[in-house]
């Protein structure tokens, strides 16, 4: 993925063609399948792929990128290994395709907002722990104050969420910047820490212990991680090594919640999660979550949350609304944990 931090404009591109005028690309051809076209080469490249995701046949968007190269007269793309990537005049036109679809679906979104006076739809991210100590007061909330307000969320990784923020597939995240993005591409406001621990079933042996287990003691068990590099599964490793004890060998790599509890409850297997996370799973009743918090005798202390928006996109009403609404409940949080 290419990110330029200033924004690349087709307009200085030194072409001698008159398409690239006020409204050149429209007087030549240029329809809204074009940007969606391009938009979705850019996301998957693969032209298989962006004609699947248009509801078309391969061929028709191989054509449609023909048509889209003869109006804007330069090549968008070019044929590599294992499909195709965008050149720098693709990309100049992805950035700017991708920002009018996002203007026009905000703009369909403010005008049903407008109707109904109260209604619309957010889209946000969120990493485990704010989604659920965060993210579902504040959607209760507003379940209560403006039912007709459509919540969508999505929960995953940081490195997952940034992209898909930059993406304008969210309106905001709870999450981290990745090391490897501009860190100027964003607004960002700390709202939280993230703490973890181990969980096991309610029958596995180190809960018989009087006292509580160690890095040594849990080290040769099975272990259920989230994919490698992932925040998280860094924090368990660099407290292995801090401690020159050896890293689990017997490892199951998944960033699934629900495959992650049924190894647990099935095996002697641990996992590290959210505290969030584990004190909701073990208030539960039901056979599919027998899942008790290991008693350790060190802490598991995660990097810091933040609510995240991408520089200079505001945010729609509807949004807005909820994106105060966790900035609210979680000072309210910080505030219960300090009293």
């Amino acid at each position: 993925m290419t990110i330029i931090s200033e924004p690349f404009s087709l307009e200085h591109v030194d072409i001698n063609s008159d398409n690239f005028g006020d409204d050149g690309f429209l007087r030549a051809g240029l329809k809204l399948n074009h940007l969606r076209m391009i938009v979705a080469i850019e996301d998957s490249g693969q032209i298989s792929a962006a004609a699947e995701v248009l509801n078309i046949s391969q061929p028709a968007a191989s054509r449609m990128l023909s048509d889209m190269e003869s109006i804007v007269k330069t090549s968008l793309y070019e044929r590599v290994a294992r499909g195709v990537v965008l050149t720098t005049f693709g990309e100049a036109l992805a950035r700017r395709a991708r920002k009018i679809l996002l203007e026009l679906r905000e703009a369909s979104r403010e005008i049903g907002e407008l109707k109904s006076g109260k209604g619309g739809s957010v889209f946000i991210g969120a990493v485990t722990a704010p989604a659920m100590s965060l993210v579902v007061p504040a959607i209760n909330t507003v379940r209560k104050t403006f039912p007709g307000i459509e919540v969508n969320i999505q929960v995953e990784t940081s490195n997952v969420l940034a992209r898909e923020l930059l993406a304008a597939r969210h309106d905001f995240i709870i999450s981290r910047i990745p090391d490897d993005l501009n860190p100027r591409l964003f607004e960002v406001r700390e709202i939280g820490v993230e703490k973890a621990c181990l969980i096991v079933r309610s029958r596995h042996p180190l809960l018989k212990k009087k006292v509580p287990s160690t890095l040594s003691e849990i080290k040769d068990y099975d272990w259920v991680f989230q994919p490698p590099g992932t925040l998280l599964r860094r924090t368990i490793e660099d407290i292995f090594l801090s401690r020159a004890v050896r890293l689990p060998e017997n490892i199951v790599n998944t960033s699934s919640l629900l495959l992650t509890c049924a190894i647990i409850c099935e095996t002697d297997a641990i996992a590290p999660v959210a505290i969030d996370v584990a004190q909701f799973l073990a208030s539960q009743s039901s056979n599919a979550s027998d899942v008790r918090i290991l008693p350790i005798d060190f802490e598991i202390n995660v990097k810091p949350y933040s609510l995240i928006t991408v520089r200079e996109r505001a945010l729609p009403p509807s949004a807005r609304l909820l994106y105060d609404l966790i900035l609210e409940e979680s000072i309210r949080q910080a505030e219960g944990s300090v009293g």
